[in-house]
């Protein structure tokens, strides 16, 4: 199972971009599931539905199923966040785990990065960054430092293939 985080800051389009793979990397035959990092509380249920009620009542972890799609949520309660490594292994086993967030995490990284923002690249201070997805050429690393693959932005067919390639490697 190949990790690949999706990295860059809020409002760079990391989500567009992931929306825009999937269904060109499943089309290539690929299983892809998703990790989003957010640093929001974030509800998943409905107040007031039975699973809801389990989880106010006091439930450690809470597995919701249907016969369409099921889903595990857990609650901290005080605890501390489990690690990007630990919420890997409770994956399923897949080809490519996309990650979005984690952008200082040790993994294999492209960076998304948009002009607009008026951010600082992400990858001169990081060598697990691989290629960057921009709307502009980035700038040189530092000296010794390979500079990353430069793929546009706006094809998300070549990013597709460009990660395609990366996990066929």
């Amino acid at each position: 199972m190949k990790t690949l985080g999706i990295a860059g800051y809020s409002g760079s389009g990391k989500t567009t971009l992931i929306e825009q793979l999937l269904p060109l990397l499943n089309s290539a035959g690929l299983t892809v599931s998703v990790i989003k990092q957010s640093h929001h509380d974030i509800e998943v249920d409905l107040a007031g539905k039975d699973s809801w009620r389990h989880r106010q009542a006091g439930a450690y972890e809470t597995l919701l199923t249907s016969p369409y799609r099921w889903m595990l949520v857990g609650e901290l309660r005080g605890t501390a966040e489990p690690t990007l490594a630990e919420h890997l292994a409770r994956l399923s086993v897949c080809d490519l785990v996309l990650v979005e967030g984690y952008k200082h995490a040790n993994l294999t990284k492209l960076e998304v990065w948009r002009a607009a923002n008026a951010r600082p690249w992400l990858f001169p201070e990081d060598e697990h960054f691989i290629a960057v997805a921009a709307d502009q050429s980035p700038p040189a690393g530092k000296p010794g430092q390979p500079a990353p693959d430069w793929l546009d932005l706006n094809d998300p067919t070549a990013i597709a293939a460009y990660i395609l390639a990366w996990v066929g490697s």
